[in-house]
């Protein structure tokens, strides 16, 4: 049984990782609604293995992309030239995206991994929060008169603002994918392409975060039991997550994020509605 329940909260975390809904406020309220209360489900080595699942589904979808964008920044390290290079500068922009949420998370890391998660209202604010930044950068693209730009077009004050962004997710309930969509559609950039940069800025830091999560956990050890769901829990994050990463980009191809904001807000009244009823 505790297999099973692993792998369906991976295939949540796959699923809401990489859509602008919050995947750390679905599996905070998730469990809690269907009444799964093993420990096992908010452990830290299950905690890791879910984001190495996510890691996973990046690594398989954008695998292509990734190795063009590390060749054209060890081009631009060995020549120490960027130039024009749309590659290089946007390999470049990838590192600048980290620095806010490296500082912001070694800063505050007790507190978005205890005090946050504890306090349900909080997530409900944060959730209604996000779904308002994604209304308000799709009001800006809507009043804007010409397209969005493409990746190709991408400056590094854009990189600055989606990287600022992003440290605001570890904030639970306000979405990593969310957020920095926002932030891109907010800067003028077509809704794939900034769901597409999403994506790729993602990688370096859900890596650090299982290096530095993996190095905490080592030495510890783990119960032969525990391997199954740790196991199942990654693999269901990298099948959803890659269902959903393809997903997403074409939606936003042809349509705008509004369904995921209703859909923030209903979770928000449900998460309201839990508090309530103790």
């Amino acid at each position: 049984m505790l297999t099973l329940q692993a792998f369906v909260i991976g295939l949540l975390q796959g699923v809401t990782e990489f859509l602008p809904i919050s995947s750390s406020a679905h599996l905070i309220v998730f469990p809690r609604v269907v009444g799964w209360t093993d420990p096992f489900l908010n452990s830290a080595a299950f905690d890791v293995m879910l984001h190495a699942g996510t890691l996973l589904a990046l690594l398989l979808f954008f695998w292509a992309e990734l190795w063009r964008l590390l060749l054209a920044w060890l081009g631009s390290i060995g020549d120490r030239r960027i130039g024009a290079d749309p590659e290089r500068r946007l390999s470049w922009f990838l590192l600048v995206t980290i620095i806010p949420g490296a500082v912001l998370g070694v800063v505050g890391e007790k507190y978005f991994d205890t005090y946050f998660r504890e306090h349900l209202m909080l997530i409900a604010v944060f959730i209604v929060l996000g779904a308002a930044a994604l209304w308000l950068a799709e009001g800006m693209a809507a009043r804007r008169r010409e397209p969005g730009r493409e990746l190709g077009r991408m400056r590094l004050s854009d990189a600055v603002v989606m990287g600022g962004a992003q440290a605001l997710a570890l904030f639970p309930g306000i979405s990593r994918s969310g957020i920095t969509i926002a932030g891109g559609l907010s800067v003028g950039l077509r809704r794939e392409a900034a769901a597409r940069f999403s994506f790729l800025m993602s990688v370096p830091i859900i890596a650090g975060a299982v290096l530095v999560k993996s190095r905490e956990l080592a030495g510890g050890g783990l119960a032969g039991s525990d391997v199954l769901p740790l196991l199942a829990g990654m693999a269901g994050a990298a099948l959803a997550g890659v269902l959903s990463i393809k997903f997403l980009l074409d939606y936003l191809r042809r349509h705008t994020t509004m369904p995921f904001i209703v859909e923030r807000l209903i979770v928000a009244a449900v998460v309201v509605v839990l508090v309530l009823s103790r």
